[in-house]
Formats: structure tokens, C-alpha cells, sequence
């Protein structure tokens, strides 16, 4: 494999050539201009930004069209760009000021310049959550920057972004004298326009230097050369396609998390054993709570809000204060889901936001909860987790609000009001069970409802925990009605693997019944342990409802009766 320095000004005018190609296997153009900022602001700094990946080939191979029409050219085909396209694509339209096609529509990545940016590496996290949705569209930096600001202070606002290099274009960003368009620097060699807009008006102004070299350095960004490998033309395409999967496939993309983290560890040390520490501490309550999460509480007491792009602007010691806080607020809150709610790990939360909010809610009120409030709370926590409150729409918008409403002293009963507005309705009716399973958050509740009535495991007599010893007494969920039968019958998959047909038995049980028919094995469970044992569960005890041919009757009855158990479930727990 060959190896050649080509600076991204070779690249891009190999792009508008034609001399690049790309495979049919490269998924469409999909950066969102947010990132085409960040990249800007690597190669301005100098910072490594990857490497490019090539296979020229005389060999015919299908290729789909760039998101940036190219010229023709005899050359055409001989070189496959198999990775590096965002990064090509979003320099060539950047550099030459060409809009990118994207989803059938032609639009500008237009990303402004400070030409007055301090000095020094960046002080601000600039965070891309996804490209996929609306890429290159209107990522206005000042709406949405005006979104996280928590104070809305416009002026704070404009401070901000003040401190940054690249923004995405916003019309009163552009108006200002200071930032000037990134394609408009690289349309001209000329710097006399772009000063006079910024106000410099002779050579003596003490910003005519600075504002010089900056630009010099922008247009340097032509410059800066990529490491390009080169695949072998005697490679098949079938070997360079298993070549192409391996390279977006290997390795983990870091997610907001790990970048916090690293940027905590850099200020920090020994931060990374300290968090490994509190996760065994943890575990020894059979909690397992993420290194990732363990970062948000730290972020979330040290700021009152999750989003991570803070951590590079909080003072060290204000972080090392909320890992105080965290870990105290933590345990309560692993404490309460244990002992008040009977979630005995993490596995019976629809999401691990719910911790942040409980160790907020510690720390705010010092640990000194009136009844009401802990009633309050438990109501709260139960009817959230099963309606999968942090699991539709923006996780952290949805956690920010629950944090916002705690720290502006509204109190526990306010956290009802959004979870009221999301979902309309606080108890379970029998069609919401329709056709839900195991992944779904109400799964969770209808474990905890019949583990609260007293449900045991049907053979051996065990209750329902999740921290029973040895493997053949672990909890397992069983179909009450055989799943290999109810194929057989042609049911749908969602009708098989609901909620209604799931009981909770040991994995030996579990073994043991196999796919036995349930007219066979219920008879003699209620022979041996009596009826009881089934209506603990929710099982209907007729046995006509017991075969296949019933199967959608059985199913009736049985949302009717567990969603009946799970309110009243949430009712008694939570005193109402």
C-alpha cells in the first residue's frame, strides 16, 4: 500500500476534476455544518484530522455521484475515495463556496471566521449529538446557542461566541465587522476588502498585523496535507469493500462522554480511579452505573444542567466540588430506588437519567424528605420509568427540564406537571400493553407490581429478586403460552412476545416447562402449588383460556388483570 502527503488543495481540486470517484458503497453526504466548523477549526490549529483512503483501479466498479457536481475528465474512475468523503466534500464546498446536494436540494455551508478570536487553544466544548438529521441545513449557532444559554442573556450570549474561531453563518453574526465568510477569504488573495469591513482603515492600526497573519493562516488551511493511503490496483473489489467495512467499522466513535472525561483527566488527575472506585462501591449494591454517567452527575452538580460542553468552561475545583456532591447524592439515590421502590438494579430503569434527578433531589433538600415529599417522589419515579420518560425525544432537553424545575425550588410535585403534558394520562390502561414486550418500560412495572403481591417462582417456591444466588435461581421471564406452539398457529411476532403472555420463574423452571403445553403444565402447578400461584401472577386460572386456540382471549384477560395490579401497584407505594 502506498503512502503520499497531498495538501487539501490538491485534494479539493481533485474533487472538482473528477479525478476522484465515489464507490457505490459510500453512504450519501450526511455532515451537518456543525461539524464542517469543527473540522475548520482542527486544520486552523493545526490539529490531526484523520487520513484518506484511495484505491485507483483500472477495473470497472459502480460508483454513485458526490454531493458537489464534478467537471468531466479523461482521468474519471481511476481513483475511489473509500474514506474521507465528509471530510472532501465539506472542504471542496467550504474552499470553492459550492453548495452541497442533499436530499435533492442544494444548499451553502457557509461557516463565518473571527478575525478577533483569542489566542490560545479553544475554551468552549462544541458538541455534535448526529449528522443525520437535516444535514448542512440552518445550524444557526446563535438560536441555538441562545437555546442553552440559561440565562438568556444576550449579551453573555454574544461573549461566547466571541471566544470561539468558527461559528456556523447567522445573519446578525455576519453583519458584524469582525467575522468575515470562510468562502469569501479563499475567493480572493486580496485582504483589502475584508479589512475595510472590520474597520481597518490604515497600516498603522494595531489589529492590521494580527488580522493579516489570521487570514494568511486561514488560506494556510490549503495547505495542511493529509496522509493518503493508496490501495493497490491489484486488489479485487471485493477484497477492497471488505477493506472499506473494516475501517468504519473498527473502533468506537468517542461519544460527548469520553471527550468530557478527557478534558476532566487533563485538569484532574487520578480522576479515572476515583470514578472506578465509586462504580465498585456501587456494584457491591448490584448497581452498575456507567463511567459516562458518572461524568453527567459531576457535570450536573457542578453546573445545575447535563450537557457536557460545559466541562472545558468550569474551574476544576467547581468539578472536583460536584464529584463531592455526585457521590452523596448517588448513593441516595441507589438507596431509594432499592429500598422505597424495589428496583434492585439499574436493569429496571427505562433510563439511568433517573438517578440524576433522585441524587438532585437529595442534595437540594439536604436529605430531609417530608412524607408528602417522599410519596411524591416514589409517585413520580414509578410512573416516569414505566412511561419511559427519558426514552422519546431529547434525552438531556427532557433531563434539563426535570433539573431546572428542582433547582429553581418548585419542588418534588412539580416534576408530575411535564411528565402529565407528555403523556396525557399517569395510569396504565390494558391497550397499552397491546403488543409491547420486554423492551418496553412498562415491562419494568409489571416485574415490580408482581413481585410486590407476593409472586414466586412456580416451582420451587422462591420469590421474585434479581439477586438470588446461583444461576439455576435466577429470574427469568417465561411465555405462559409457548412461543414455538404459537408460531405453529401463525400469531404475530408482537402478539407472542408480549407483556401479557410473560410470567417470572427461575431459569430451572424455565427449563423444566420448555415448550410444554400450558394445558398441561398449568394444571399441575395449581395441583401442587394452588391457585394462588397463577393469580399472583396475573395468569388466569380457567383453563379454557389456557390453549393456543384461546390464546387471544387469554391475552384479554391477563392486560385487564396486570394493568389493574400495576396501578395499584404505583397507588400503594406511593400512598395516593
Amino acid at each position: 500500500m502506498q503512502q503520499q502527503n497531498i495538501p487539501i488543495g490538491t485534494l479539493v481540486d481533485m474533487y472538482k476534476r473528477g479525478e476522484l470517484r465515489l464507490p457505490e458503497i459510500q453512504r450519501h453526504y450526511v455532515w451537518r455544518a456543525t461539524r464542517v466548523r469543527d473540522l475548520l477549526d482542527s486544520l486552523y490549529r493545526g490539529y490531526p484530522s484523520g487520513s484518506i483512503l484511495m484505491w485507483e483501479t483500472d477495473e470497472p466498479v459502480p460508483t454513485r455521484d458526490f454531493a458537489i457536481a464534478q467537471d468531466s475528465t479523461a482521468f474519471a474512475g481511476r481513483k475511489l475515495l473509500l474514506d474521507g468523503q465528509q471530510r472532501l466534500t465539506s472542504l471542496t464546498a467550504v474552499l470553492s463556496g459550492t453548495s452541497v446536494q442533499v436530499r435533492g436540494r442544494k444548499r451553502p455551508i457557509d461557516i463565518l471566521f473571527n478575525l478577533d478570536h483569542p489566542d490560545g487553544p479553544p475554551t468552549d466544548i462544541v458538541e455534535v449529538e448526529s449528522d443525520e438529521d437535516a444535514p448542512t441545513s440552518s445550524d444557526d449557532e446563535l438560536n441555538d446557542e441562545a437555546e442553552d444559554s440559561e440565562d438568556g442573556n444576550e449579551q453573555g450570549l454574544q461573549e461566547k461566541l466571541n471566544r470561539r474561531t468558527f461559528v456556523v453563518a447567522a445573519k446578525n453574526l455576519a453583519s458584524q465587522p469582525q467575522w468575515v465568510s470562510v468562502s469569501a477569504v479563499f475567493a480572493t488573495a486580496n485582504d483589502a476588502e475584508i479589512l475595510k469591513k472590520a474597520g481597518i482603515t490604515s497600516f498603522d492600526d494595531p489589529r492590521f498585523q494580527k488580522y493579516s497573519d489570521r487570514l494568511k493562516k486561514l488560506r494556510a488551511i490549503k495547505d495542511y496535507q493529509y496522509v493518503v493511503h493508496v490501495l493497490e490496483r491489484s486488489m479485487s473489489y471485493e477484497e477492497v469493500t471488505e477493506i472499506f467495512v473494516r475501517v468504519n467499522s473498527l473502533g468506537a466513535k468517542l461519544k460527548s462522554s469520553d471527550l468530557a472525561l478527557a478534558q476532566m483527566s487533563s485538569r484532574w488527575p487520578n480522576l479515572l480511579k476515583e470514578l472506578e472506585a465509586f462504580q465498585e462501591e456501587c456494584e457491591q449494591s448490584w448497581f452498575t452505573i456507567e463511567l459516562g454517567q458518572l461524568v453527567r452527575a459531576i457535570v450536573v452538580f457542578a453546573t445545575q444542567q447535563c450537557l457536557f460542553r460545559t466541562v472545558a468552561s468550569t474551574h476544576i475545583d467547581k468539578l472536583k466540588e460536584g464529584w463531592l456532591q455526585a457521590q452523596e447524592g448517588l448513593r441516595f439515590a441507589i438507596n431509594f430506588l432499592r429500598s422505597n421502590a424495589g428496583i434492585e438494579d439499574e436493569s429496571l430503569l427505562s433510563s439511568p437519567m433517573f438517578i440524576h434527578v433522585l441524587a438532585a433531589v437529595s442534595r437540594i433538600k439536604d436529605n430531609k424528605l417530608t412524607a408528602d415529599e417522599q410519596h411524591a417522589l416514589l409517585h413520580w419515579l414509578l410512573v416516569a420509568n414505566a412511561r419511559g420518560r427519558y426514552s422519546r425525544g431529547s434525552t438531556e432537553t427532557l433531563l434539563n427540564e426535570d433539573l431546572a424545575i428542582l433547582y429553581r425550588g418548585e419542588g418534588i410535585v412539580g416534576l408530575m406537571e411535564p411528565v402529565k403534558r407528555q403523556f396525557g394520562r399517569l395510569h396504565v390502561e390494558p391497550n397499552d400493553l397491546a403488543g409491547r414486550g420486554v423492551n418496553s418500560p412498562l415491562f419494568s412495572l409489571a416485574y415490580l407490581a408482581l413481585k410486590a403481591a407476593g409472586a414466586k417462582d412456580w416451582y420451587s417456591g422462591l420469590g421474585l429478586s434479581l439477586t438470588h444466588q446461583g444461576k439455576l435461581h435466577f429470574i427469568q421471564w417465561h411465555h405462559v403460552i409457548p412461543k414455538s406452539l404459537l408460531k405453529e398457529r401463525s400469531y404475530e411476532t408482537g402478539e407472542i412476545n408480549e407483556i401479557a403472555n410473560m410470567a417470572f420463574i427461575t431459569g430451572q423452571t424455565n427449563r423444566r416447562i420448555s415448550n410444554k403445553e400450558a394445558t398441561q403444565y398449568l394444571v399441575d402447578i395449581v395441583a401442587k402449588q394452588g391457585k394462588e400461584a397463577l393469580e399472583s401472577q396475573c395468569v388466569p386460572t380457567d383453563p379454557a383460556l389456557w390453549s393456543t386456540e384461546a390464546y387471544r382471549d387469554f391475552l384479554t384477560m391477563r392486560r385487564a388483570a396486570l394493568t389493574e395490579r400495576m396501578n395499584a401497584f404505583i397507588r400503594e407505594k406511593a400512598k395516593l
